[in-house]
């Protein structure tokens, strides 16, 4: 582990979870660009991570900010459910990957909705991996606030599994 700017051990380089999302970006770009062409709402992966800063990022913990934009939004300038349940997934699995290294899936997924945002209104996101890890499965709570006032808008927990892509026994049921 490197020792940040401010000299904090457990701070992982933004660079490294800026290369993280960028690869998550390419890879959901080359899958849309084999999906069929006018399907509505296949590019919000990308859209979500467009608008999304990296604040500070630690082992277990991260902190970035986002700024809604219109294509995520509905006709009332409203973020849309969908696309904040989008970035928690997101934000979630780099939290988790954070901590142990390879990819996520989801294996339980809630989000509880407060509030919304507004086309460019900027939110504060802090995700955390809770209570280490539990065989291959990790606890992640994504919080998600207004940056003007700290209204709570919404708060996705999860449990995910992690997995190295390379192993075979992931590919195969035991069924």
């Amino acid at each position: 582990m490197m020792e940040d700017d401010d000299g904090d051990a457990n701070a992982i380089p933004i660079q490294h979870i800026k290369h993280f999302l960028e690869t998550l970006a390419k890879a959901a770009m080359d899958l849309l660009g084999n999906l069929p062409k006018g399907l509505k709402g296949s590019m919000i992966e990308t859209q979500v991570l467009q608008n999304l800063y990296p604040i500070r990022v630690w082992r277990d913990l991260i902190h970035c900010n986002f700024v809604v934009p219109q294509s995520l939004s509905d006709g009332d300038g409203r973020w849309r459910a969908g696309a904040i349940a989008t970035l928690i997934e997101i934000i979630g699995a780099c939290a988790v990957y954070t901590s142990v290294g390879n990819l996520s899936v989801s294996v339980e997924f809630n989000v509880s909705y407060f509030s919304t945002g507004k086309i460019q209104e900027e939110v504060e996101i802090e995700a955390k991996v809770l209570l280490g890890h539990k065989g291959n499965l990790s606890s992640v709570v994504v919080v998600i606030k207004k940056k003007q006032n700290g209204d709570l808008v919404a708060i996705g927990k999860q449990w995910k599994s992690a997995f190295d892509i390379n192993l075979k026994s992931h590919w195969c049921s035991t069924l």
